[in-house]
Parts: structure tokens; C-alpha cells; sequence
């Protein structure tokens, strides 16, 4: 059985974790290795579990640890090239992922990665290069889509394929809009290559789930400009306008900015 585990989602530190009864791998280490070995006894898990590490852009909230896991555990690190030239570029990283475990993957190119096929897909974003993840593994089709400036056709294609999606809900239009952040950085978070808003979010869920999508986790969301209530009222609202019910046609959670979720079994 596929199970997933969210160690946190936010600006401070992202990082996911999905496994099998015999692999495990990491999307994204941007939360502390202290606490993320905390985290695992916690939830009886194991860091040897790990067995790989998927990398979705070169932004600090999602490498910071990437390098020292690697280091540390032994394990390969997944990555386009450039994401890969981004994180040996950024000075917030202090441990650089291992050349012995640098290991590069295209976008649109599906990869097996243990017992994982793994399918990167390019995603809007204001980072050297940025990715959503589909992986495939026990029956179950996973996807992640996070920092995402807008919804392209190409992702609204994974989206569809989904029976979970991680997908991010990271501000509210007027709260960003009517908030304390200087013009360039409201006009960076508004972009095409900035986040996806709570109402875009619940767009792209409209337009393009199926009956295959049982579970949407909302993620990355702005601690200054957002709050988990609103959106998760915001998404729930666009899709009833549309006569889809969270908690009937599909379930919905918002993943927590600081702290692990509990582990979901995904069948």
C-alpha cells in the first residue's frame, strides 16, 4: 500500500514523503534535518526508509537539507540539470548535493526510481527551473503541483490523471493585494511565474478533475496572506459553484505550514 506524509508546507520548509511497504523517497528537504529525524521516530519511521530524493525547484524552502540527507544517507537526489546548477549556486545551501549523487531527469520523461515511475512536468515559477512530480506506484497515481505562477495545458493534463493531488493554495487575492508587501513583491506573487491564489487553485480543480480524483491536500500556503480556513472555504466554494462537494465528490485537507500531517494511506 502507497502512504503519504506531509513534514510541512509554507515558506518556512517543504518536504513530502511517500512509500511502500519496501521504498520511500522525498519530494523536496526544505525543513531541518534535527527535526525531521524528530519527526520520523515520532511517526515509528525510519530515515533508511529514504531510499531517494525528488527535487522540485532551487528556492531555499525546498533544498535546504537536500545536500545532508544526500551526504548523510547515502541517498540520490533527482533533478533537472538546471535545478541541479541552481542548488550548487545557492548560498543558503551550505551542504552541496554529492556529485556521486547527482542524478538528472528531464521534463515529460518518465523515469523509474525504485518502485516508483516517476514523471516530471514543468511548472511556472520564478526559480531556475521548477517541476511537478506524477508518481505512479501500488495502482495509485499521485501528483504534486507547488509554486506554481499559473495553470499551463500541460499540467492540467497531470491534474487529470490524479487520484491525489497536492496542489498549492498559497494566497488570498485581496489579502496579497490589500496587505503590508511592497508592490514589487505583490506583483512577483501575481505573475505568471509567482503562486497560484486560493480562487486559481479551485479553478483548476474544476476544470479539470475526474471521478479517478479521490483526495486534494491544498499546500504551500502564505502565512502572511493566507490562512488554512479561507482556503479551504475559498476552494470548497468554487467547486460547489460548479456542483462539485468536498466531502461527496472528493475529500479535501490543507497541509500545515510548520508540522507533519499523519500518514494517509492511499488505495
Amino acid at each position: 500500500m502507497l502512504k503519504f506524509i506531509s513534514f510541512g508546507s509554507g515558506s518556512s520548509g517543504n518536504c513530502y514523503m511517500l512509500m511502500t511497504p519496501t521504498d520511500g523517497l522525498l519530494i523536496d528537504i526544505g525543513v531541518g534535518i534535527r527535526g525531521l529525524k524528530k519527526d520520523f521516530r515520532d511517526y515509528g519511521l525510519s530515515m533508511v526508509q529514504v531510499h531517494h530524493v525528488l527535487v522540485t525547484h532551487d528556492h531555499a524552502d525546498h533544498i535546504k537539507s537536500v545536500g545532508s540527507f544526500s551526504k548523510d544517507y547515502r541517498v540520490p537526489v533527482y533533478a533537472t540539470e538546471k535545478v541541479h546548477e541552481g542548488m550548487m549556486k545557492n548560498y543558503c545551501v551550505q551542504q552541496k548535493v554529492p556529485a556521486e549523487f547527482k542524478r538528472v531527469i528531464e521534463k515529460g520523461q518518465p523515469i523509474q526510481v525504485g518502485e516508483f515511475l516517476v514523471t516530471p512536468f514543468a511548472v511556472p515559477h520564478d526559480s531556475s527551473d521548477n517541476v511537478g512530480y506524477m508518481v505512479e506506484a501500488e495502482g495509485v497515481t499521485f501528483c504534486i503541483i507547488t509554486d506554481a505562477g499559473c495553470v499551463t495545458d500541460e499540467m492540467k493534463s497531470y491534474i487529470s490523471r490524479a487520484n491525489y493531488l497536492v496542489i498549492e493554495a498559497n494566497h488570498d487575492e485581496e489579502m496579497l493585494v490589500n496587505g503590508p508587501y511592497p508592490k514589487f513583491l505583490k506583483d512577483r506573487i501575481l505573475s505568471n511565474t509567482g503562486h497560484l491564489s486560493n480562487r486559481s487553485c479551485g479553478l483548476a480543480l474544476v476544470e479539470n478533475m475526474t471521478e479517478r480524483l479521490r483526495y486534494v491536500w491544498l499546500c504551500h500556503l502564505s502565512e502572511e496572506n493566507n490562512h488554512p480556513e479561507l482556503a479551504r472555504k475559498t476552494v470548497e466554494s468554487v467547486l460547489r459553484d460548479f456542483g462539485i462537494i468536498v466531502g461527496v465528490d472528493v475529500k479535501m485537507e490543507v497541509l500545515k505550514r510548520n508540522s507533519p500531517t499523519g500518514i494517509y494511506e492511499l488505495v
